[in-house]
């Protein structure tokens, strides 16, 4: 049997899946946005590889670790120091964006490089890195909810 809808309960379906898959896909962008937050503060004091283009991290200058070591932390661990600012990534997710980044500048010059520092990049890194995980975390949800079931490993569960 066929349930008949008017104009105005076929218009209401509509608002409802609207408001159903914008909420799915917040909450894939949220978990999305946490998978390479987790991935950027992993990489922080380990030697990355290249990826997509973006060169592998450099090895950290004898004077570097020299200071390091003086100031009492290990030799050569780059961009790990206190933790802070390893600590400072930070996700801010609305309704259709997710931002992962900090406030604290030595990331911006760890990730950017400066004239006396070679760039090793964090926040793309990670992102490259985690690039099918954070299209997974939004399609998994996003596509849940258009067909009204749980997606597992890219088929549907059946009830």
């Amino acid at each position: 049997m066929v349930a008949e809808l008017s104009l105005l309960g076929f218009a209401a379906v509509l608002t409802e899946m609207t408001l159903e898959a914008d909420h799915a896909a917040h909450l894939g962008l949220q978990a999305a946005a946490r998978t390479v937050q987790e991935e950027a503060k992993a990489e922080i004091g380990h030697y990355q590889g290249a990826i997509g283009g973006l060169p592998a991290w450099a090895e950290l200058a004898d004077s570097t670790k020299d200071d390091r070591v003086r100031q009492g932390y290990t030799e050569n661990d780059p961009g790990l120091r206190s933790g802070a600012m390893r600590d400072s990534i930070e996700t801010t997710v609305t309704s259709q964006e997710a931002t992962i980044g900090s406030d604290d500048d030595n990331l911006v010059y760890f990730e950017l490089g400066t004239t006396k520092q070679p760039p090793r990049t964090v926040l793309a890194g990670a992102l490259m890195r985690k690039e099918k995980e954070v299209v997974h975390e939004i399609g998994e949800r996003f596509v849940g909810t258009l067909v009204g079931g749980e997606v597992i490993g890219g088929a549907l569960r059946l009830k």
